[in-house]
């Protein structure tokens, strides 16, 4: 059974794990993390935990029963309500539907444990997975996307309102 929680300090090792097994999957439609990432994971990490702590932000894992990471789903830059919203899944379980139904159970988290009212993400325009992740999780697209949002990349803004949304069939 999966599991999507909280990150964790004791999560890093499966973290650095499944960022190195999909590297060059992710590359193909997000910009590459570079050497530098892999090289200062462990302060990187560190990082991501006391930004957490501060409440700006919420990082969780999508944890399989063996323990390894199959997805990272972050909500971060909390202001006034709205946060974004990034996600990338292990290439082995792509296109079988776990992104779009962890982002939806992200949402209903997003509303009733930390209070948000909006969601927003920023897809380039060449990654139509991700769009349609979004889609079908009930975001709407609101306008272009800065390159420097997207490593370079041109796309697109989504958002959904947790609000007038607050639940969406797992059946659509």
């Amino acid at each position: 059974m999966r599991e999507l929680k909280r990150l964790h300090a004791g999560d890093a090792p499966a973290v650095l794990a499944f960022e190195l097994a999909n590297r060059a999957y992710f590359a193909a439609s997000v910009s590459d993390r570079g050497d530098e990432f892999f090289d200062q994971f462990a302060d990187r990490y560190s990082a991501l935990l006391a930004e957490q702590e501060t409440g700006i932000s919420a990082f969780y894992v999508l944890v399989a029963e063996d323990g390894s990471v199959l997805g990272r789903f972050n909500l971060y830059d909390f202001e006034n309500g709205t946060a974004e919203l990034g996600y990338r899944v292990a290439q082995h379980v792509a296109g079988r539907g776990v992104a779009t139904a962890t982002v939806r159970k992200l949402c209903r988290l997003a509303a009733a444990r930390h209070g948000l009212r909006t969601l927003r993400a920023a897809t380039a325009h060449s990654n139509a997975a991700s769009q349609r992740v979004l889609a079908k999780a009930g975001f709407v697209p609101v306008g272009p996307a800065d390159p420097v949002d997207l490593g370079g990349k041109a796309g697109t803004w989504y958002q959904r309102d947790l609000v007038l949304q607050p639940f969406i069939s797992c059946l659509q």
